[in-house]
């Protein structure tokens, strides 16, 4: 009644020129509104609706943990420990799974994150931007710009610096992976596993002509024979030839992949201790063919006299 009361009180004097404001704070009734020169309940703000909470899936965050603890392991405990050591070559440790964990991870956090994409320009340049940051990354931390407490110099060689690390290799196949699920996931709904094939048929072909063109050039490549250099003490390089001429080989000296690496990014570009140049096999056959060539020569001298 209160605030009724000051509405009419208002009514009657602003005919007569004056204004006044009376409030009660314990009235319960319709408020004033000045500005729109009425009276009226009291305006109601709107609820804003709450962001929905973006749910995790613990089991990845958890086999993400192990992972990067398996990780730390390896690298502390892999130089005196051969078991957690990555093989040579041939062969499987427990060392071996960490890059392939991480890549699983990569790969079932992007299905969750690209579940519904509204804007795919948008979304490819994101992922490209991430991949392009994690490439950096890479370089930075394997490339060679963090030396030995003993081989301290200033600034990186670009010549020498190496252009793929593990986190180099990850960014490539997270971005590959990243724009078939933006642009070859299909909209069928799921009902059964056939569906599901049917959903992700474009990812599937694009894996299986991955896969038909890996297999292609390990196995039909012709690799010829090729010399490197390793410097020795001193200073000194010593060249060794790598006797190949083969096709579909996988040992580490002679097969394709390497030696697509070496003819697009230079050898001066990989990994600075690879496996052909400290495995005990490489170095005796090395000593054979050395120990023949000498007999052969031996026996050529003697012929001759």
């Amino acid at each position: 009644m209160a605030n009724a009361g000051a509405c009419d009180g208002r009514r009657s004097a602003a005919g007569m020129g004056v204004y006044e404001l009376v409030r009660s704070e314990d009235a319960a009734g319709p408020a004033l509104d000045l500005e729109a020169g009425r009276c009226g309940p009291p305006p109601t703000a709107k609820a804003s609706p709450a962001a929905p909470r973006q749910q995790r899936l613990v089991s990845l965050d958890v086999f993400r943990g192990i992972t990067v603890l398996l990780m730390i392991i390896v690298d502390d405990a892999g130089s005196f420990l051969p078991a957690m050591n990555h093989s040579p070559w041939e062969g499987v440790t427990i060392a071996d799974f960490v890059m392939p964990f991480f890549l699983f991870i990569v790969g079932v956090a992007l299905a969750l994150a690209y579940k519904r994409v509204p804007d795919k320009l948008d979304a490819t340049r994101k992922a490209t931007l991430r991949a392009l940051k994690l490439f950096c990354v890479g370089l930075v931390l394997q490339g060679g710009f963090f030396h030995g407490v003993r081989s301290l110099t200033f600034g990186v060689d670009i010549t020498q610096i190496r252009l793929m690390g593990i986190l180099q290799r990850i960014a490539i196949a997270y971005l590959v992976t990243a724009l078939c699920q933006i642009w070859l996931k299909g909209d069928d709904d799921v009902d059964s596993g056939l569906d599901l094939i049917k959903r992700y048929r474009y990812q599937l072909l694009a894996g299986l002509l991955i896969t038909i063109t890996y297999m292609v050039l390990l196995y039909g490549t012709y690799v010829p024979d090729w010399e490197y250099r390793i410097s020795g003490p001193g200073s000194t390089e010593k060249t060794f030839t790598v006797k190949c001429g083969v096709r579909g080989d996988s040992g580490p000296g002679c097969n394709a992949v390497g030696m697509i690496d070496r003819k697009i990014l230079g050898i001066q570009h990989l990994y600075g201790r690879p496996v052909y140049a400290r495995s005990q096999v490489l170095i005796k056959s090395r000593a054979c063919i050395m120990l023949i060539r000498h007999l052969h020569s031996v026996c050529i001298n003697s012929s001759l006299l």
